[in-house]
């Protein structure tokens, strides 16, 4: 992958666990806890202090424990806030994640909240980030669960994009049963056609991407053409495609790998990414 960015300062080398504690307050664990049942988690890019659109992040991961878990509000804004304070603010590139999970009191006697939950934040160095993406040219028929919520289908995902990377791939093409697409293993999927910008439609089994979101409501806000499309991998022939994640923002689609498919020129994404790159903000004091 063609890297975008480097660290502008030293990053720690391993990821460091704090979980929160009946009392309300977030305490390091040994980051080599055996993980419990996943429910529910959400990640975002810190780039030297600065964070894209965080307020986001927190709707989706608080909905979706709520939804999972029925975690009371209350408790998610203690964690939230406690977890916002512990974000890095020093120079460097991090990719913390905030997760619910199941967990036993006789495991975890000390961080384990009523009905039986754990709320924890990872704090974790950055991978490096890529400006463009090579995806695997079969499509993965979808293996996911619970698709409108990050975190229970973490694992089968990541298989998903092991099978990619085999392929000499960055990411993996998720479809329907009968063939229509969905979105990336790790991304959102956006693409051009002519000058109207698609996306696969709402109704149909996709995660609520966050920066896909910020992506849709620009183009709304300056004019450019939105359409929910259902299509197959095919109609992506020769068309400008995007991947878009918090991680890296938008990559656009340089190759189909282990496929005849060929990739649309890049004409709009450097010109969006720019913009996404600006929606950063410094981190509270």
């Amino acid at each position: 992958m063609t890297g975008r960015t480097a660290p502008t300062g030293p990053v720690r080398a391993a990821d460091r666990l704090f979980a929160l504690t009946p009392d309300g307050a977030l305490h390091e664990v040994p980051a080599t806890d055996a993980p419990g049942t996943l429910l529910a988690a959400d990640s975002w890019l810190v780039a030297d202090g600065r964070v894209r659109a965080l307020a986001r992040h927190r709707r989706r991961f608080t909905a979706t424990c709520a939804a999972a878990a029925g975690v009371p509000g209350a408790l998610l804004d203690t964690f939230w806030t406690d977890t916002a304070a512990l974000l890095p603010r020093e120079p460097g590139l991090w990719f913390p994640r905030v997760e619910l999970e199941t967990a036993s009191a006789a495991a975890f006697p000390d961080t384990v909240l009523p009905g039986g939950h754990r709320l924890l934040y990872r704090l974790r160095p950055a991978p490096a980030l890529s400006t463009t993406a090579r995806v695997w040219g079969l499509a993965v028929r979808d293996p996911r669960r619970t698709p409108r919520h990050k975190g229970p289908d973490l694992g089968a995902l990541a298989a998903v994009r092991s099978r990619a990377a085999a392929a000499e791939a960055d990411e993996a093409i998720l479809v329907t049963a009968d063939g229509v697409l969905l979105e990336a293993a790790n991304s959102s999927l956006l693409w051009w056609e002519e000058d109207v910008l698609c996306h696969p439609p709402a109704e149909l089994p996709v995660l609520p991407g966050v920066t896909a979101a910020l992506l849709l409501e620009r183009a709304a806000r300056t004019g450019v053409t939105v359409r929910p499309a259902r299509r197959r991998l095919s109609a992506l022939a020769g068309r400008e495609v995007w991947v878009a994640n918090a991680l890296h923002g938008l990559r656009p689609v340089t190759a189909w790998t282990g496929s005849s498919l060929p990739a649309g020129a890049p004409l709009h994404a450097a010109a969006w990414q720019s913009w996404l790159d600006g929606l950063r903000t410094p981190l509270p004091e």
